[in-house]
C-alpha cells in the first residue's frame, strides 16, 4: 500500500502498482553507482539499493479536494503487453487498492495525465467483452492540448501500442477534455508547465490553507536528478528543454516548504528539495 498526505483540506493518496530495481542505464546513460556515491547519504536506502540499481516505483496519486475525486496518472494497467518484462501482463490488485483508498473507479470525476506515456495512462482503460474501454466511465480525462498535438502524430517509441489501448479509446467514447499548460482544475489544484521530458508535460501544484505540494510527473524520474539535472535521461523527448525545467522547477520550489511528490520516487516517496552547495537535494 502506499502513503497518504494531507495538504491543507486536500487529501492525497499513494496507490502503488509496482515498486522495480532497476539498472541506472536503463534511463540515465552518465549514471553509475560510483558517479553517485558522494550522494549516498540521502539516496540510500530509500533510491538506490545495495547493487547500485534505482528502486523505482509506479504510482498513482487519488486527490480529494472538496468535492472533487481526482487520479493523477493511472500507471501500467493489466493485461497490457509492454517491451519492459517486469512491467508487461501485469495482473496487480491496482483497483482494489484504489478502492481501498476510497476511489471506486465509479467515484472518480477526473484523470489528469501529466503526459501520455505508457506508464502513466494504462490504467485509463480496462479490458471487457475484448475491447479496452474507460476505467473510469464518470470522468473527464484531461490531457494537454500541446500534448495530444504532439502524440496524435506520433506513437510512443517505448510501447507503441500504448495509443491503441490506453488512450484512443477514452477519446472515442468522449471523455478527454483537452487543456492548457496552465489549467486550473478547482481553487486548490492546478497544472504547471515543466516541458521537455514530452512537448506538453504538466505538473500538478497544490495550494490549500497555506500549504503546498507538487506532483512532479516526470520532470524528475529520480531524485538524484535534483543533483544532476543536465544528465541525460533517455526518455526524454527534449533533453536540453527538460534539463532547463528541473533547474527552474528546483529555483522556483527550493528551500520552501513546498512538499514534493515523485511520480516515481520509491517510498518514502515525498519530501524538500534543499540547496547542498551549487546543488540541490531531497530532503524526506
Amino acid at each position: 500500500m502506499g502513503r497518504s498526505w494531507k495538504i491543507g483540506a486536500v487529501e492525497i493518496h499513494q496507490v502503488v502498482e509496482i515498486v522495480a530495481p532497476t539498472p541506472l542505464g536503463m534511463l540515465f546513460p552518465d549514471a553509475s553507482p560510483e558517479r553517485l556515491e558522494p550522494l549516498s547519504d540521502w539516496l540510500r536506502p530509500y533510491f538506490l539499493d545495495d547493487q547500485g540499481n534505482m528502486i523505482l516505483s509506479i504510482h498513482a496519486f487519488a486527490i480529494r479536494s472538496g468535492d472533487a475525486r481526482i487520479i493523477v496518472d493511472t500507471c501500467l494497467g493489466n493485461g497490457k503487453t509492454r517491451p519492459i518484462p517486469d512491467w508487461s501482463d501485469l495482473e496487480t490488485t491496482f483497483l482494489s487498492d484504489l478502492e481501498a483508498a476510497g476511489f471506486p473507479p465509479a467515484s472518480v470525476d477526473r484523470v489528469l495525465c501529466t503526459h501520455l506515456h505508457f506508464d502513466h495512462v494504462g490504467w485509463n482503460t480496462v479490458r471487457r467483452d475484448g475491447k479496452w474501454v474507460p476505467t473510469f466511465p464518470n470522468a473527464r480525462y484531461l490531457v494537454g492540448e500541446r500534448e495530444w498535438a504532439h502524440w496524435e502524430e506520433e506513437d510512443d517509441p517505448f510501447a507503441p501500442q500504448a495509443k491503441q489501448d490506453s488512450i484512443l479509446p477514452i477519446f472515442d467514447a468522449g471523455l478527454v477534455d483537452l487543456v492548457q499548460p496552465d489549467h486550473r482544475v478547482n481553487e486548490e489544484i492546478e497544472l504547471i508547465p515543466t516541458p521537455g521530458h514530452t512537448p506538453g508535460h504538466v505538473s500538478v501544484w497544490i495550494r490549500s490553507q497555506g500549504a503546498e505540494a507538487v506532483i512532479t510527473g516526470d520532470m524528475f524520474h529520480h531524485p538524484f536528478q535534483l543533483s544532476h539535472p543536465d544528465w541525460t535521461d533517455v526518455a526524454d523527448v527534449d533533453g536540453d528543454q527538460a534539463h532547463r525545467t528541473r533547474i527552474e522547477f528546483c529555483r522556483r520550489f527550493g528551500d520552501r516548504p513546498v512538499l514534493i511528490l515523485g511520480t516515481h520516487f520509491a517510498q518514502p516517496t515525498a519530501g524538500r528539495i534543499v540547496s547542498d552547495g551549487d546543488r540541490w537535494r531531497f530532503e524526506v
